[in-house]
């Protein structure tokens, strides 16, 4: 098992938002989560790789045991060299073109030459169709290329499993296909994947295991068919029907 997940706990100002998480995913799987907002799945993410502290809970990655409520440092930067995470929100570097925010992380968090970097980068922008956009900054971007860029810069580090939260939410409905593609792309090529996500028809398509969540706990999981066309538990059934209603 690559990650494993035992009784994470997490709350704020009192509020319990995670209520004792066990959660495991194998290398080359593909977990999408799905449930209604402030369920926890934001915050669960998060606390895989220490943009929060949990309460309580531990982790095993790829045979390192961490305590995920009192962390060593050794155990964060480890844990942050083997994963990447994609945010809803983009969060490029606003002063770094294009290029430079891909070429970041290799730099700074696998110490390779500027040089070497920035062959990669260029590289990688290239398979993407944006070499054009290399010199231009977020603020000059849409928002499906600053996403297409997040995740570029996620995936150029290598990492052992990326985590994504809602990256198609903030995006205008025309602009969503291009990065489902690039997130597709990596699905074939074997990246162990979690994915938060709204997007049902796409998690159908790519997804090993469905993960629902609700009010901080998992209420279910299974198979995209399992769950999505035979939920065995009623607050699962309410929920996709409300999206579907939705939609």
């Amino acid at each position: 098992m690559l990650l494993t997940v035992k009784d994470l706990h997490k709350s704020f100002n009192d509020r319990e938002i995670l209520k004792g998480i066990d959660f495991q995913i194998e290398k080359g799987e593909i977990v999408v989560m799905i449930g209604p907002s402030g369920s926890g799945k934001t915050t669960f993410l998060r606390n895989l790789n220490f943009l929060e502290h949990a309460d309580q809970g531990s982790m095993d990655f790829s045979g390192h045991q961490i305590d995920l409520a009192k962390p060593e440092k050794k155990d964060v930067q480890w844990v942050r060299r083997h994963s990447a995470m994609v945010f809803q929100n983009y969060n490029l570097f606003k002063n770094k073109t294009a290029l430079q925010n891909i070429a970041e992380g290799l730099i700074y968090a696998q110490g390779m030459a500027k040089d070497n970097a920035n062959d990669i980068a260029s590289k990688e922008l290239a398979s993407l169709g944006l070499s054009k956009q290399a010199q231009l900054y977020p603020s000059q971007l849409s928002g499906g290329q600053q996403q297409r860029i997040g995740i570029a810069r996620a995936t150029v580090l290598n990492p052992e499993i990326i985590l994504f939260d809602e990256p198609t939410s903030a995006l205008d409905p025309e602009l969503v296909g291009a990065v489902l593609g690039d997130m597709r792309k990596l699905a074939e090529a074997g990246q162990t994947m979690i994915i938060v996500t709204h997007q049902l028809g796409f998690a159908r398509q790519v997804a090993d295991r469905i993960v629902f969540f609700d009010e901080g706990k998992i209420v279910e999981e299974g198979t995209p068919q399992e769950l999505f066309d035979h939920p065995q538990n009623k607050r699962t059934a309410q929920f996709l029907t409300a999206l579907s209603d939705a939609n």
